[in-house]
């Protein structure tokens, strides 16, 4: 043979090699991809030329590593997840890129507690990604229509870009979520999770909550929602309600609330409240160690609230700051029980928050509202404007010992003779009188802040001014 046929074998022997390894990494991507489309079948192999039709045929398929696209269309499903991923191989369910795949609830019966339109439960490292869920409801009682369910144990879950809106409970005595994460397990807890870029909207609510944690959660992270024109709490992280068998581990705790955006959050005409202004925008209910900052929150019934509507328990160890919450029915802020018979709020931190122009509905709240046994907090370095109520701090009970609150600035278009305070249920006219009686702000000042731009509500602070 000569060396010119050698070299050319050679190369033909190098290109088939080569074709065979090709065709294998495709082969591979392509086992860990499946696609769904409303025009493919459940008897396809799930590739993207011949989908399955459903998101549960998809789902049941999937194995760790395994990312199911779901292309353009409306899926009248219950989506039931049955497998978990592993820390390096989520399972990865995701509409499938600039196509809207939603999942519709429309008719589809809530058939037992607690369901989901996409439920899991124990399961670890999954993701849903960028759905539209919408339409699912209820008129019984017992039953708990959910957008998005976590529930038992488990770790890694993101929930990531979805739009969740009209869940509903029609019962005057039900419960309804947009996103519920509930730890039922224990020792073993729900942890790391990831809630983001979600919108969460015009859901009917009953006595729960558009977005919540519950139980035995650890470690999560909530970001850069949107959350608007429900009709309760926004963003609730919560404890001892009996969620986890142990009560030991029954209290959500080690997390972040961050960047979110909540607004026209309100129980008013809320068949579960009545008349009553009484949600909050954010609330931790019995949570520990939970930081909440930078989150715009306004126009609801109370913009951001830390508090335990349990006797003898705490909301504990929360930091509340760099928070801009406006224009709210009732409190900017409020902590502590709501009367004698709850728990208390204790060891936590209210700072370098924006709060201005609250108790809009002469709720009494004010900027700040101190309720019941109320402990060792800290209340410092807050920018508190009033508005026509021309309340500032609300403390009109005297089961509350040792907080500080001092170095804030203070604000009333009409200047500090006007200036309401309630303080130990006596009502006092006037940032000097307010001091003498209260014992506290002795660091702290009236003065106008200067924002950037007050009238379009751009509350950062205009540094060559200060």
């Amino acid at each position: 043979m000569n060396k010119k046929v050698r070299t050319v074998m050679l190369l033909l022997m190098v290109l088939s090699i080569g074709i065979v390894l090709h065709g294998n990494v495709v082969y591979s991507a392509q086992k860990n991809e499946l696609y769904v489309s409303p025009i493919g079948s459940d008897k396809n192999v799930g590739s993207k030329k011949k989908p399955l039709k459903t998101i549960q045929k998809a789902v049941n398929l999937a194995k760790p590593g395994t990312t199911v696209y779901v292309r353009k269309g409306i899926y009248k499903e219950q989506v039931v997840i049955k497998k978990s991923g592993l820390k390096n191989a989520p399972i990865i369910i995701k509409a499938y890129p600039k196509e809207k795949a939603t999942i519709d609830g429309r008719g589809l019966k809530v058939s037992w507690d607690y369901q989901g339109l996409v439920s899991m439960h124990d399961k670890s490292y999954v993701t849903i990604d960028g759905f539209e869920i919408r339409n699912y409801k209820t008129r019984q009682e017992g039953l708990v229509p959910i957008g998005i369910s976590v529930s038992g144990s488990g770790k890694g879950i993101r929930i990531l870009r979805n739009h969740i809106h009209h869940i509903e409970t029609h019962h005057k005595n039900g419960n309804a979520h947009g996103i519920a994460i509930y730890g039922t397990k224990a020792p073993q807890a729900i942890e790391d999770i990831f809630i983001s870029g979600n919108k969460l909207e015009d859901m009917k609510l009953g006595a729960s909550e558009a977005l919540v944690l519950n139980g035995n959660v650890s470690n999560f992270k909530v970001t850069y929602n949107i959350l608007r024109r429900n009709d309760n709490i926004g963003i609730d992280v919560i404890g001892f309600e009996g969620v986890s068998p142990v009560e030991a581990f029954d209290q959500a705790r080690n997390g972040i609330i961050s960047n979110n955006t909540v607004y026209q959050i309100s129980s008013y005409g809320n068949p579960a409240y009545g008349n009553q202004y009484a949600a909050g925008g954010i609330y931790v209910d019995g949570g520990k160690e939970i930081i909440i900052e930078k989150n715009q929150v306004y126009k609801n019934d109370i913009g951001i609230e830390g508090a335990s509507e349990h006797a003898g328990k705490s909301t504990s160890s929360i930091t509340i700051r760099k928070n801009t919450i406006y224009e709210n029915s009732s409190a900017g802020i409020a902590v502590g029980g709501y009367d004698t018979k709850r728990g208390s709020t204790v060891n936590s931190i209210i700072t370098d928050n924006i709060l201005y122009k609250n108790d809009t509905k002469y709720q009494d709240g004010g900027q700040l509202l101190l309720q019941y046994n109320t402990k060792q907090n800290r209340i410092e370095n807050n920018i508190m404007v009033a508005g026509d109520s021309q309340l500032l701090i609300s403390s009109p009970f005297q089961q509350n010992e040792g907080n500080k609150i001092d170095n804030n600035v203070y604000y009333l278009d009409s200047g500090e003779k006007e200036t309401r305070w309630i303080w130990e249920a006596e009502e006092i006219i006037g940032f000097s009188a307010y001091k003498e009686k209260s014992l506290q702000d002795k660091s702290s000042v009236f003065r106008k802040p200067e924002f950037v731009d007050e009238r379009k509500r751009d509350f950062r602070l205009n540094t060559q001014a200060q």
